[in-house]
């Protein structure tokens, strides 16, 4: 059985602790122009003012860390994503998650960065695990490995963990150690698979049973294509928890997912007192009486 794992990540000034014993690690997904129309037109202008403001609504609304995404079809991605990266670490100064599929636009990025990112992600195809990993290693970085190969994305929660293995013992070929191997289980669209949330639970458990490792996943896949998503969303990630999830990757201005993950820390004790409950509630009812006056 796996000892669970701290994952340590910083940005130049601040630390956070990944860890199932402390609360839920909120990484705010919205710094990505892949589906967010208004996002892209931005990033090809040239403007990034909006990933300035994307940044400070996110930490101002209960995220941890920030994913950050430059993604654009034909772009200069390294520049491109050095820049946005610097927009949102001249705003914020929480811990950022480097999300990108370019290795050179890895490299870069982590360059320009101040501290110890997190890579989002390399996966168990030979081609992912020999451009991503040894970037990761050289810049000290920790990494998500996401539950898929040369093979596709595995059927079963046992192959998953089969793959989450390899990457981890790649890793550790190079020296990265198996806490700072974050791993995703794949969260599928139930819309498509109605199996696909139950499978990715299963998943969960198998990864803390085996490996103790932190856990994430783009958490608002599960939903896709359904009605009224943030519920779905919401009660999806408070299991999650349960089973064992540390640090989804989600939309924390939802105000139905970002109380569901306040209300399982609570439920989990993880919360002391209610603190960060207590908290949250009241800067709800500040917010209510802002948009009342």
């Amino acid at each position: 059985m796996g000892k669970d794992l701290t994952t340590v990540v910083r940005s130049a000034t601040k630390t956070v602790e990944i860890n199932r014993d402390r609360p839920t690690v909120v990484i705010g997904e919205r710094i990505n122009p892949t589906g967010r129309k208004q996002v892209l037109a931005a990033f090809q202008a040239g403007d990034y003012a909006i990933a300035r403001s994307d940044a400070l609504a996110q930490v101002e609304a209960g995220a941890d860390m920030l994913d950050v995404n430059a993604g654009v079809p034909g772009a200069d991605e390294p520049a491109l994503l050095v820049q946005v990266l610097k927009t949102v670490m001249a705003a914020t100064d929480v811990p950022l998650c480097i999300d990108t599929a370019d290795p050179k636009a890895l490299a870069a990025a982590l360059a320009a960065y101040g501290g110890k990112a997190l890579v989002n992600s390399c996966n168990g195809e030979e081609r992912s695990l020999s451009a991503v990993l040894p970037v990761a290693k050289e810049f000290g970085a920790a990494v998500i490995g996401l539950c898929m190969d040369d093979a596709g994305i595995p059927e079963t929660a046992e192959d998953r963990l089969r793959v989450a293995g390899k990457i981890i013992e790649r890793a550790g070929k190079l020296g990265i150690p198996v806490e700072d191997v974050v791993i995703d289980p794949l969260a599928l669209t139930m819309g498509a698979d109605s199996n696909a949330g139950h499978l990715a639970l299963q998943t969960i458990e198998l990864l803390v049973k085996e490996f103790g490792v932190n856990v994430t996943m783009g958490a608002s896949n599960i939903s896709f294509g359904m009605p009224d998503r943030a519920f779905i969303n919401s009660a999806f990630i408070a299991m999650g928890i349960h089973a064992g999830l540390t640090c989804p990757i989600t939309n924390p201005l939802v105000t139905p997912v970002i109380t569901a993950i306040l209300a399982a820390d609570l439920s989990m004790g993880h919360d002391s007192y209610g603190q960060r409950w207590i908290k949250a509630f009241r800067r709800r009812q500040k917010a209510a009486a802002a948009a009342a006056a």
